[in-house]
């Protein structure tokens, strides 16, 4: 086959199977949830299957471990969470009001920078005004759409039945269904095929097992830290932040906006419980990017942080909540075939200029006398 059929091939597939998602994601959703739990468990799985536990018995124990914990951590956190988030929505447009007002000076503490400022004031505030007005719509219109897109798509019953269901079966049948597929590619090109796979595999493997143990110790870090501070709202605030981590740049930011901003109406004229609030960020920030990072994902990911942050938000308005699962996976195996796409053309003559050499005829074939029966 040549290498334009090839291309249209693989070209069609990739088209079909975009399509199907886009319109199956309302369906897909506890499957590629259940897939992505089977995937992170998978090393635990084959570690006590090396051990002499029967595959299927470390598939249950596996699972069942995972849902007990999920439940005890649903049960500590999830109120705490809940109370403080419906909490901190409700009186977000007043932080916001406080906020507004301490950054246009108007109280005698803030009577220096009115002074300072002078006749630029209106405009500033003006400014300021429409700065908070905007993000917060677009605050609020982010969080409605999650909702819209995720959560009411989302039952009950599909996050506590099907998804455990799925990860078991696909758990107990990963090593059949990794040969089946092996079996299915090109004999030709099944070495190369492989090792794109190898190369996809650790990239998913570091960034997603990898990021989500910095996420979750980030998280808990910032929740505990930030509440012993004393700071409103504290415990959704860190917790938020340690989760959305995953997005370079933009979870740490957005933490530290919040708590800055909270910590601002909370504390200020006291510049030491702001200062304390900050602090704890940037040594948050250290030890991802000194401790964390290095050691639990490593340098062998490839994804670049602005190719990570198109790909969120590509996938998420396509798909929804169902894109922002896909998003990783799919910008990983992205980045692997476009490395080697790029390898493959730097050594073709469509780079170098050279003309390919003319196939050489096949040396005529040495003939051979026919076996005698007499030895």
């Amino acid at each position: 086959m040549s290498w334009h059929k090839q291309v249209t091939f693989w070209v069609s597939v990739l088209a079909i199977f975009v399509a199907a998602a886009w319109l199956l994601s309302s369906v897909l959703l506890p499957f590629v949830a259940g897939l992505a739990l089977a995937y992170f468990l998978n090393p635990v799985t084959t570690r006590l299957e090396s051990w002499g536990v029967n595959r299927l018995l470390a598939s249950l124990v596996t699972i069942g471990l995972t849902l007990l914990l999920a439940i005890l951590l649903m049960l500590m956190v999830v109120p705490i969470f809940g109370a403080q988030l419906a909490a901190f929505i409700q009186r977000l447009p007043e932080y916001i009001v406080k906020l507004q007002n301490l950054m246009a000076g108007e109280g005698q503490k803030t009577a220096w920078l009115r002074d300072f400022i002078g006749d630029r004031m209106p405009s500033i505030q003006q400014g300021l005004s429409e700065l908070v007005s905007q993000g917060a719509t677009y605050l609020l219109t982010l969080i409605q759409g999650l909702w819209t897109g995720g959560a009411a798509l989302i039952s009950l019953f599909s996050l506590l039945v099907i998804t455990p269901v799925v990860a078991f079966y696909i758990l107990n049948d990963w090593n059949h269904m990794v040969e089946k597929v092996d079996s299915w590619l090109p004999v030709k090109h099944r070495d190369v095929v492989r090792d794109l796979a190898r190369q996809m595999d650790r990239a998913i493997a570091g960034f997603v097992r990898g990021q989500s143990l910095v996420c979750l110790i980030l998280g808990s870090f910032y929740a505990i830290s930030l509440t012993m501070t004393g700071l409103n709202f504290g415990f959704v605030i860190g917790f938020i932040s340690g989760i959305i981590t995953f997005i370079p740049y933009v979870g740490s930011l957005t933490g530290l906006v919040l708590a800055a901003g909270v910590a601002i109406v909370q504390f200020f004229p006291d510049y030491s419980m702001i200062g304390l609030v900050i602090g704890i960020f940037v040594f948050g920030q250290f030890i991802e990017g000194y401790i964390l990072s290095p050691k639990l994902v490593g340098d062998s990911v490839g994804l670049h942080p602005v190719w990570l942050m198109f790909a969120l938000l590509a996938f998420g308005y396509m798909l929804g909540f169902l894109g922002l699962l896909l998003a990783v996976p799919l910008a990983a195996a992205a980045g692997v075939l476009v490395r080697f796409a790029i390898e493959q053309y730097l050594e073709s003559p469509l780079y170098t200029g050279e003309e390919e050499p003319a196939a050489l005829a096949p040396p005529s074939p040495t003939p051979v006398a026919p076996k005698s029966w007499v030895s």
